[in-house]
């Protein structure tokens, strides 16, 4: 059985990761099988989606198929499946020490997570994805660990061609063709917040090293939920009377589960590996599903149950309390991509799982910070001189797992405005500097240029007349798509830039009301 799981977290984690590394334009605005599959067999993020949006997510049913699947079985998909456990046990390889705290929120503290989370999301604040393990998995190789494995295998290469090595040269050139084929992005990404989701990321994988698993027995809230579930499953484990107690179990041990102790076993903490069966040197463990399950209750403590739960409904007012509560307060720079909700409803449903940023074309979707507030940290937000919005991609919508954008035909995409071109007749070359310049109107994507020009006669310093053509936006077909600022040629400032201002989901978000 070991080996059988051991092939089975393999099969899954590669499956992740090509579904991962697929899930990007390929050149058609169609992406088959994206790595958001993984999300939609989630019930975490199923859960907290209807109870912060009142809405199912359209994989909703993928969902219940894992929970019945923990019903039957227990807790299999942490042992078996997840692919951010098995780069738990792949790094845990490293800690040859074996190691169990012992202190009081040892274990706890993870069910106390998902109590905060469920209670939030009733009362309107979706925070599950922050500490989900597959939009944590997802956010942390898109934003930072795929890019930067991306710029070290490019800047190798590089050196090696640049070096000019005869007979090493051509041979790696063929290999860097064959990664770029398989491996590699189509281009090389950055995004603003790459190093915090990184560092992140990397300290999740090195608690390893002080205790295996330790995000999974201690912090996931997806175990939580589905070990809630496994004391309700048909699968069970039993001890038999030739069980001494000689602790030979315990090493092999995923979830620190306790299986030594009889009655003592932590059910919900079993990742059902089976480690146990193989290592018992009487035989005396056995899963089946016949008999009575012999567990020990899960003592959370009636008074952490209680500051769990106030602590989800504090949250909601205390990250609230800011200025973007405000009907009439919007930020200008938070433009979102197209398809996606009114920014209330929005937040209800992003996940932060990064994928709308990862299948960007341009690059152009990036992490926010705070501009959204703390409630939106790491949601999408289109940033003009990074990328632009390009004009025939709806490949942001095809991703998002639980509608916080919605699916976009190209025909709506035309139609659907995230913010207003404006001009800053103080730095553009025509108006502040008597000097012809007509590449916004020649990038504008749009059918009828949104960008037109007026004929004008302007005398420079010299007493010279000229005649120049003066841009502007026109206000009923510019889209926001921000192609205008990032080709403009004044670098540093741009003479024309987008703001949020006429955003299709927004009735109050307007220039003219």
């Amino acid at each position: 059985m070991r080996n059988a799981r051991r092939i089975s977290q393999a099969f899954f984690l590669v499956l992740f990761l090509f579904l991962f590394i697929q899930t990007e334009s390929k050149g058609l605005d169609d992406l088959g099988y994206p790595v958001k599959i993984f999300l939609d067999f989630d019930p975490l993020i199923s859960i907290t989606t209807l109870l912060a949006a009142h809405a199912v997510p359209a994989a909703y049913a993928l969902s219940i198929v894992l929970v019945i699947i923990t019903l039957l079985l227990g807790r299999v998909f942490c042992g078996w499946i997840c692919p951010l456990g098995t780069l738990h046990n792949i790094v845990g390889l490293l800690n040859k020490k074996q190691r169990e705290i012992k202190a009081w929120w040892a274990f706890r503290l993870k069910y106390l997570i998902l109590i905060f989370l469920l209670v939030s999301s009733l009362f309107t604040m979706q925070l599950a994805g922050i500490m989900d393990p597959i939009s944590l998995l997802i956010r942390s190789l898109s934003l930072s660990i795929y890019p930067a494995f991306n710029y070290t295998v490019r800047s190798f290469f590089d050196a090696i061609y640049n070096a000019d090595l005869k007979g090493i040269t051509a041979v790696s050139e063929w290999v860097y063709a064959l990664l770029k084929n398989t491996l590699l992005s189509f281009n090389q990404t950055i995004y603003l917040q790459g190093f915090m989701v990184g560092s992140l990321f990397i300290l999740i994988l090195g608690l390893n090293l002080i205790e295996k698993r330790f995000w999974c027995r201690h912090f996931c809230p997806l175990g939580a939920m589905l070990g809630l579930l496994s004391r309700f499953s048909i699968l069970k484990r039993s001890v038999s009377e030739g069980c001494t107690e000689c602790g030979a179990c315990v090493p092999d041990c995923h979830g620190a589960a306790s299986p030594d102790v009889k009655g003592g076993w932590k059910d919900a903490e079993c990742y059902y590996c089976m480690n146990c069966d193989d290592a018992c040197p009487n035989n005396a463990v056995s899963f089946g599903f016949r008999g009575k399950k012999d567990a020990a209750a899960i003592d959370l403590g009636r008074r952490r149950l209680v500051t769990s739960t106030l602590a989800g409904i504090a949250a909601v007012p205390l990250l609230r309390a800011e200025p973007f509560a405000r009907s009439n307060y919007h930020m200008n720079k938070l433009i979102r991509p197209p398809g996606s909700l009114e920014e209330k409803e929005f937040l209800k449903r992003c996940v932060k799982c990064g994928e709308c940023m990862k299948v960007c074309i341009t690059n152009g979707l990036q992490p926010t910070l705070f501009e959204a507030g703390i409630e939106g940290i790491w949601s999408p937000l289109l940033v003009p001189r990074i990328g632009y919005c390009e004009y025939n991609c709806t490949l942001c919508g095809q991703v998002c797992p639980t509608g916080a954008i919605k699916k976009l035909t190209k025909e709506e995409k035309a139609k659907t405005k995230i913010g207003l071109a404006i001009i800053d007749k103080n730095r553009c070359l025509p108006y502040a500097h008597s000097t012809n310049c007509i590449v916004c109107e020649e990038v504008c994507p749009t059918p009828k240029k949104a960008i037109w020009f007026e004929d004008a006669t302007v005398i420079d310093r010299k007493g010279n007349k000229m005649k120049l053509k003066q841009p502007h936006v026109d206000l009923d077909l510019c889209i926001g798509c921000g192609i205008c600022e990032t080709k403009c040629p004044v670098v540093d400032q741009p003479a024309i830039y987008v703001t949020s201002i006429g955003e299709s989901r927004s009735k109050e978000n307007r220039l003219l009301l």
